[in-house]
């Protein structure tokens, strides 16, 4: 059954003060739950319905999670909301394009298994994803009843970020997916994000009620093969909303400087104590960050990642001036004056 007011589908103030209240009677609000090549599926207060888009919108253009206004009478988009917040990555080979994953989200449900999958070079991946988004990072474990010491697992996740929420759960068992509950409950809207084969789609049949295709995973290499193929919004039992998203096969860093700046903040607080205001932490003399490592007080994998996601994000954002290159570019040419007469 479909919620009947726009706060359970997780409308705010933050769309309410970009209407006026007779827009809201005249293009009602709809909630884009899926995207396709020329046309969404949305839900509403009177239920789910299918909107056209206007030539000037492009599918590219939209998230599932978007809000949008409406024309109830020609059945299509008339206007994006201004979003809260959104989850993007670049993508291989675009440019400066990024792919939107969804859109208005309040928690970030970053999946994993306690086997070969779990990769803390990964997750801090998402974690830098979620904090850059202004979204809260909830990390999953799954399969805890298939490994040997399931807290050596907690453990390390809990070491990724001071604070950082780390639920243990069996994907298959309701009683152990409602410690979820407080993420996607009435009003509140979380993501899936994870490789293929950690347990999304089983969490998400869990949650909904929805049953979506599910594979194993190789045994070889604890790898699973994809089983979501698109983004979709879903209502869950305990009354908010649920976002699945395909496995991503990799996540690249681009204006992510403050996630990566959160999760290394110890690195960070070291480097202040350098000798060199510029020290790159390789060779240099007095560096407090190699110092640490050479105590046993630092493990050298996290500067590594660390330099490396530093290095990825800077040279895949954009400045200002590349911006206003980009857009200049993408302008249609003027046409030529009119030759003036003699």
């Amino acid at each position: 059954m479909s919620p009947v007011t726009l706060d359970a589908l997780g409308w705010s103030e933050h769309f309410a003060s970009q209407l006026e209240v007779d827009a809201i009677l005249m293009t009602p609000p709809a909630r884009i739950s899926d995207v396709h090549r020329a046309r969404v599926e949305a839900k509403t207060v009177d239920g789910d319905v299918e909107l056209d888009l206007p030539m000037e919108i492009r599918s590219g253009d939209l998230a599932v999670g978007d809000w949008v206004l409406s024309d109830p009478v020609e059945s299509r988009v008339v206007a994006a909301l201004e979003r809260r917040n959104v989850l993007r990555r670049r993508t291989v080979a675009s440019g400066h394009r990024h792919q939107l994953i969804a859109a208005n989200v309040d928690a970030l449900l970053i999946v994993s298994s306690c086997n070969d999958d779990f990769n803390p070079a990964r997750l801090e991946r998402y974690l830098a994803l979620a904090i850059s988004s202004e979204i809260e990072p909830v990390l999953v474990l799954t399969k805890a009843d298939m490994a040997e010491d399931a807290n050596t697992y907690r453990h390390r996740a809990e070491n990724l970020l001071p604070n950082l929420k780390v639920i243990v759960v069996n994907a298959r068992d309701g009683a152990s997916l409602a410690q979820l509950s407080p993420w996607v409950g009435l009003g509140r809207t979380a993501a899936l994000v994870g490789s293929s084969g950690v347990g999304k789609s089983t969490i998400m049949n869990g949650l909904t009620g929805i049953e979506s295709a599910t594979q194993g995973i190789r045994e070889s290499d604890s790898k699973g093969r994809h089983t979501t193929t698109a983004r979709s919004l879903r209502l869950t039992h305990a009354g908010g909303w649920l976002i699945d998203t395909p496995g991503m096969r990799s996540l690249t860093m681009s204006e992510n400087a403050e996630g990566i700046d959160v999760i290394f903040a110890d690195l960070i607080d070291l480097a202040a104590s350098c000798k060199f205001s510029d020290c790159k932490h390789q060779t240099e003399p007095g560096c407090a960050i190699r110092g640490a490592i050479k105590k046993g007080e630092l493990d050298e994998g996290r500067l590594l990642r660390w330099l490396k996601l530093q290095e990825e994000n800077q040279g895949n954002t954009e400045t200002p001036d590349e911006v206003r290159g980009r857009a200049r570019a993408s302008r249609p040419p003027k046409s030529p004056p009119s030759a003036k007469r003699r």
